[in-house]
């Protein structure tokens, strides 16, 4: 910047009075026309200056309202993310609900089955029960003879796989 200034000086700088086709000039008259030369430039390059300081501050004024408008935007894309996320976590509550009704009707069905086969375990006669109960996959056999009470359990013991009866035995010791 200051050799801006320093080369603007120059240009308006006094020329001698060879130069400017005038006698050269001498005494105070030739030093009061430079220091107004030189007024001159430096009122000069302070409105320079001053331009270049107003285009600056115009340039941040610019980017100033850029920025405010890209924060303006990112907040509506906040608030809008945070909708949707309210949304989702709302639709992942009512999933949450709706799949615990679906386990609870699946496990009262269940239930009611069981039930039905306990009767008719009761009804059976012991050997046919005890073939029944063999055929069963494990978990099934112990469960089913976990419902039946202790009158039914022991009039079919000895026909079920002794085996599967000592397991029953242990896990109800057990606690399960």
């Amino acid at each position: 910047m200051t050799g801006l200034v320093m080369g603007m000086v120059a240009l308006v700088a006094p020329r001698t009075g060879a130069e400017s086709g005038s006698p050269a000039r001498k005494g105070t008259g030739g030093g009061k026309d430079a220091a107004q030369d030189q007024t001159f430039s430096a009122s000069r390059a302070a409105r320079e200056e001053k331009a270049i300081q107003d285009a600056r501050r115009q340039q941040l004024v610019t980017k100033e309202a850029a920025l405010a408008a890209k924060e303006q935007e990112l907040k509506k894309l906040s608030a809008k993310l945070e909708a949707q996320v309210k949304a989702l976590e709302e639709s992942k509550k009512r999933v949450d609900e709706s799949m615990k009704v679906r386990s609870t009707a699946q496990k009262k069905t269940q239930d009611e089955k069981m039930q039905k086969m306990v009767k008719l375990f009761k009804t059976l006669r012991g050997e046919q029960a005890g073939q029944f109960i063999d055929s069963l996959h494990e978990d099934l056999a112990l469960a089913l003879l976990s419902r039946l009470d202790t009158k039914t359990v022991a009039k079919l013991a000895p026909f079920i796989n002794q085996p599967r009866v000592v397991k029953w035995i242990s896990e109800n010791l057990r606690g399960r």
